[in-house]
């Protein structure tokens, strides 16, 4: 039996390699390079999961050599187009993640907007790193690591998504409860099924 292979995130954390997240982000590639093929995505990612589990004898790998093997495939298999829009979608979560800050004001009604403002000019600006709301879910909520991650990740997608730079406190808590909810009811109904 093959020991786990785990990957080094960019925040510093690690997980454990999960074939299914390659499989998924090389047929996102393959789309927006507009050849969607879920076959060819598995065939590929499974190329990459061997090559890991070959290649690196201390088991640990970081997010972006995964990513560099996911572009080297695309591009030597023939589509370079999935492999640039790969590097642009990466480029462009970096820039974002950067970009973003958390706001440590509670906006409840409109006559907080004014706080709003006053806290463009102070100091209490948080730089985004969803690894935070990881570790709040786990340690005061007691959700596994890899539901944490799951969440998380819905939650920056959803303020990427909204377009905003800066985010109270008060939004990113409501989205955090909003988004454990939903995994949670989702983990529910599969266990009912």
């Amino acid at each position: 039996m093959r020991k786990q292979l785990l990957v080094i995130k960019a925040d510093g954390t690690t997980e454990e390699y999960i074939h299914t997240k390659v499989i998924g982000t090389i047929n996102n590639a393959l789309s927006a390079g507009g050849r969607p093929d879920m076959t060819m995505a598995e065939d590929l990612a499974e190329v990459v999961t061997y090559y890991l589990y070959r290649r690196y004898n201390d088991r640990q790998v970081s997010s972006s050599e995964i990513l560099s093997m996911i572009k080297a495939v695309l591009v030597s298999t023939g589509f370079e187009a999935a492999a640039l829009a790969l590097g642009e979608h990466a480029m462009g979560r970096r820039l974002k993640r950067a970009r973003t800050e958390i706001l440590a004001v509670d906006i409840r009604d409109f006559a907080d907007v004014e706080r709003l403002h006053l806290a463009r000019q102070s100091p209490e600006r948080i730089p985004w790193d969803k690894s935070r709301i990881i570790d709040e879910l786990t340690e005061r909520s007691g959700l596994s690591r890899q539901t944490a991650r799951v969440v998380a990740a819905m939650v920056e997608e959803r303020i990427f998504n909204m377009g905003m730079t800066l985010v109270p406190q008060s939004l990113l808590k409501q989205l955090v409860l909003g988004e454990t909810a939903t995994v949670l009811q989702a983990q529910r109904d599969l266990q009912n099924a």
